[in-house]
C-alpha cells in the first residue's frame, strides 16, 4: 500500500509527467512547488527533463526555485543545458539571477544591522597561493588584503584583482560596501591605478544574459563541491621523538594547530549536449566570450548565437514506472548521459586561536559582503564548516585541484579613528561600467 500511495503523493510532478498543464495550473497554488520526489527532483526538474516548456514557464512564474539539486546532484539549469532548448535555458538563467538578488535583499537588513553592532576595526589577511606542480608555485601570486570596517561600511584593499582557473590579474584595487546606500549603489570597485570605478550591478543586460547562455550551451555541464561529510579534526603534532600538540604564535595570537582529515574535492562533468564538431568550434567562441567580448564578435566575424538542439527522443517511461523506481535509480528521461566524475583527497590544516577579538559569525558577515571575489567565496565555504573552538587565524585549504592557499589573519585591531573618506569614491575617479566584466 505504501508504494501505491507514492503514485498519488506528488500531484504537481504527476501533472508535469503526463503533460497536464490545465490541472497543474489549478493545483500550483495549493501544493508545495519546491517539493522533491524520491529522486530529489522538484516539479521544475521534471518539466525541464521532459521538455514541458509550457509547464517550465508556469512554474517559473510562480517562483519555483532554480538553485536546487536532485539526488544525482544536478540542478534544473544543468538538466536544461542537457536538453538543449535555448529559450528554457535563458528563462532559467534569468530566474536564477532574480532569485539570488531577492535572497540577498532579504538578508541585507540583518547584515547591515549586524555590521553596525560590531565594533569598527582594521584587519590584514595574507594570501599565499601554492602548488604541488613543479615550477607553478614560483609564479603563483601572494597578496595582503587590508580591510577597514566603520559602521555599516567595509573597504577592502588588494593587489589581486581576480584569481580564477590559474589566471590572475594584478592591480591596486579597492572594494567598498556602503550599507547606508540603496542596493544599486552599495557595492563599488575602485581601480586606483587607472582612477576608475565600477558599481557592482545587480542586474545583467540582455546581451550579457545571452552571452552567458552561449557559454553554458558551449561548455561542459560542471558540478564541483568540497565534500565535508567525512571531515574530522585531529591535533597537529610537532617534534621527532617527544611528540606534542603543535602550538605556535600566529602574529600576536596564540594558536592550536589541527589537521583536517577526509576533505575530498568531488568534480563531475557531462557533455551529452556537445558534438565533436561543437567541441572544436566552440573553443574559439568560448575564448572570445570569456575575454569579455560582449559584442559577440570573434576575429571580426559576427558571432552567431547557439541554436536549440534537436530534442532527445520522447521518453516512454510511465509516471508509475518513474515514481516506483528506487531512490537514486531514476529512469533516463532525457539524453543518454556522457558523464565523468573524479575525486581528489586533500590535506588541510587550520590554526585556531582563543585570543582573536573577532568571532567566526562576525567574519562570516564580512565575507558575505566581499564574496563577489571568487577566492573569498571559497574562504567563506570553509569557515561555514564546523571548526574546532576558537577563531581560524591560519588556514591552508585547496581552492583548485592543483592549487592550495594559505590564509593568515596576521593583524587585527578594534579602532575608533577610521577615516570616513576611505568609503567614498574619490572625486577625480571616472566611472567605467565594464572595467571588471566578471563583477
Amino acid at each position: 500500500m505504501a508504494e501505491n500511495s507514492d503514485i498519488e503523493k506528488y500531484p504537481l510532478h504527476k501533472c508535469i509527467f503526463q503533460g497536464d498543464v490545465k490541472t497543474l495550473s489549478s493545483l500550483i497554488r495549493t501544493y508545495n512547488i519546491a517539493e522533491k520526489d524520491k529522486q530529489g527532483n522538484t516539479p521544475l526538474h521534471l518539466a525541464v527533463m521532459l521538455g514541458r516548456k509550457e509547464s517550465v514557464q508556469l512554474l517559473l512564474a510562480h517562483g519555483a526555485p532554480v538553485k536546487v539539486k536532485n539526488l544525482a546532484g544536478w540542478s534544473p539549469l544543468a538538466e536544461a543545458i542537457s536538453y538543449g532548448d535555448r529559450q528554457t535555458i535563458s528563462s532559467l538563467v534569468r530566474k536564477l539571477k532574480q532569485q539570488a538578488r531577492e535572497q540577498m535583499e532579504e538578508r541585507r537588513p540583518n547584515l547591515v544591522a549586524t555590521l553596525r553592532q560590531m565594533g569598527d576595526f582594521y584587519m590584514e589577511l595574507k594570501w599565499d597561493f601554492q602548488s604541488w606542480v613543479p615550477l607553478v608555485s614560483r609564479v603563483l601570486p601572494s597578496d595582503v588584503c587590508k580591510i577597514h570596517k566603520s559602521g555599516a561600511s567595509i573597504r577592502m584593499d588588494t593587489t589581486l584583482v581576480d584569481f580564477n582557473d590559474m589566471r590572475w590579474e594584478r592591480g591596486d584595487i579597492s572594494f567598498i560596501f556602503n550599507g547606508d546606500q540603496k542596493p544599486s549603489k552599495s557595492l563599488t570597485v575602485l581601480d586606483n591605478r587607472a582612477k576608475l570605478f565600477q558599481r557592482v550591478r545587480y542586474e545583467e543586460t540582455e546581451l550579457e544574459i545571452e552571452d552567458e547562455v552561449d557559454i553554458l550551451m558551449s561548455s561542459d555541464i560542471m558540478a564541483a563541491q568540497m565534500s565535508t561529510k567525512g571531515i574530522t579534526f585531529s591535533r597537529a603534532q610537532t617534534g621527532w621523538i617527544f611528540r606534542e600538540d603543535k602550538r605556535e604564535m600566529v602574529g600576536p595570537f596564540h594558536a592550536d594547530f589541527y589537521q583536517i582529515n577526509g576533505m575530498v574535492l568531488e568534480s563531475r562533468k557531462r557533455r551529452e549536449h556537445l558534438s565533436e564538431e561543437d567541441l572544436q568550434k566552440n573553443k574559439a567562441i568560448m575564448e572570445s566570450l570569456t575575454k569579455g567580448n560582449s559584442q559577440g564578435f570573434a576575429n571580426g566575424e559576427p558571432h552567431v548565437r547557439k541554436a536549440s538542439l534537436n530534442p532527445p527522443p520522447e521518453s516512454n517511461i510511465t509516471w508509475e514506472e518513474y515514481i516506483m523506481a528506487p531512490p537514486g535509480a531514476c529512469p533516463l528521461l532525457g539524453r543518454n548521459l556522457v558523464y565523468k566524475e573524479s575525486s581528489k583527497s586533500f590535506k588541510a590544516t587550520v590554526a585556531m586561536s582563543p585570543d582573536f577579538p573577532l568571532t567566526v559569525d562576525m567574519l562570516l558577515n564580512v565575507l558575505e559582503v566581499i564574496a563577489p571575489f571568487k577566492h573569498f567565496s571559497k574562504l567563506r565555504q570553509f569557515v561555514l564548516m564546523k571548526l574546532p573552538p576558537g577563531f581560524p587565524v591560519k588556514i591552508d585549504i585547496p581552492i583548485l585541484p592543483t592549487v592550495t592557499t594559505k590564509i593568515t589573519f596576521q593583524e587585527f585591531a578594534f579602532r575608533n579613528d577610521i577615516d570616513p573618506q576611505l568609503f567614498q569614491i574619490p572625486s577625480d575617479y571616472f566611472e567605467d561600467p565594464m572595467r571588471f566584466p566578471d563583477l
